[in-house]
């Protein structure tokens, strides 16, 4: 693994930066599924990952691998459509890249989206959780490692990760959304596998209400760079075990095309309101 310090961070973003030449307020992170949000994007400026320096590839076949800037809602939004994950092999610490690029571009508050497996047999597929606190007993950390100063201090609050504030927001747009709004708790799992019946009634105890394989180490990132952040969850499936039948990856792309024109719809009038 390459030495992580302040300028491989910044090599990244100065890159990106002589490319998009505005200043992007939000920051949105697209999870699987869920790419139909980037093609709202107005006048969109589009970069491979491939083709950023120190930058990591998207290796799972539903994340495209691209970083779109462009107008969203009103708004100047840079968006990552496909996400890296520790089940594809990257380290912890390297996961810390999406937000710190976003830091360093200058993005004031950060919108992360994930398909998740519902775990509180009150929800349904087809939900939408915003995430209020997540569990994560995993043991490792993206920030693992020597602190990185410029970002944030080696030891950081995560009582308000996912921001009060934005959440309020996000609850007021969903009151005249046709879809189903939730707010809850997200437990983390590392993949690629879907958990097993055991641990989703173990997380259920624990106090989840959601699960999945992606969003925290984006999450604890941002925490540690003081960036307000926004989690969504769409419930894809229940979770192993809930329901008496096999989970598969197809289920969790079709509740998300299902849904996509009314959850696009909710996020570009959230974005207009952040």
């Amino acid at each position: 693994m390459p030495e992580i310090n302040f300028l491989y961070f910044k090599k990244s973003a100065d890159f990106v930066r002589g490319i998009i030449k505005d200043e992007p307020e939000i920051g949105i992170i697209l999870g699987s599924g869920l790419k139909s949000i980037a093609g709202r994007i107005e006048n969109p400026v589009v970069i491979d990952y491939k083709d950023i320096p120190n930058f990591l590839v998207s290796t799972v076949e539903s994340h495209e691998g691209r970083l779109i800037f462009g107008s969203l809602g009103g708004k100047k939004v840079i968006c990552m459509s496909g996400r890296f994950h520790h089940y594809e092999g990257y380290p912890f610490e390297m996961l810390t890249l999406p937000i710190r690029l976003f830091k360093l571009l200058g993005v004031k508050k950060t919108i992360v989206t994930n398909a998740a497996g519902a775990v509180n047999t009150e929800y349904n597929v087809g939900d939408i959780m915003i995430i209020k606190d997540h569990l994560k007993l995993t043991g490792a950390s993206p920030l693992q490692g020597d602190n990185i100063e410029e970002f944030g201090p080696r030891f950081f609050d995560t009582t308000d990760m996912y921001t009060k504030a934005l959440r309020e927001i996000a609850k007021d747009c969903a009151k005249d959304s046709e879809l189903t709004f939730r707010e809850g708790v997200y437990m983390y799992f590392t993949g690629p596998q879907f958990e097993t019946p055991a641990e989703i009634r173990a997380a259920r105890i624990l106090g989840a209400d959601a699960v999945g394989m992606s969003t925290v180490t984006e999450a604890l990132t941002a925490a540690h760079c003081s960036m307000p952040l926004l989690g969504l969850s769409v419930m894809t499936n229940m979770a192993a075990g809930v329901l008496d039948r096999k989970l598969t990856d197809e289920e969790v792309g079709e509740t998300a095309t299902r849904i996509s024109k009314p959850f696009c719809d909710y996020v570009e009038k959230l974005i207009s309101r952040l």
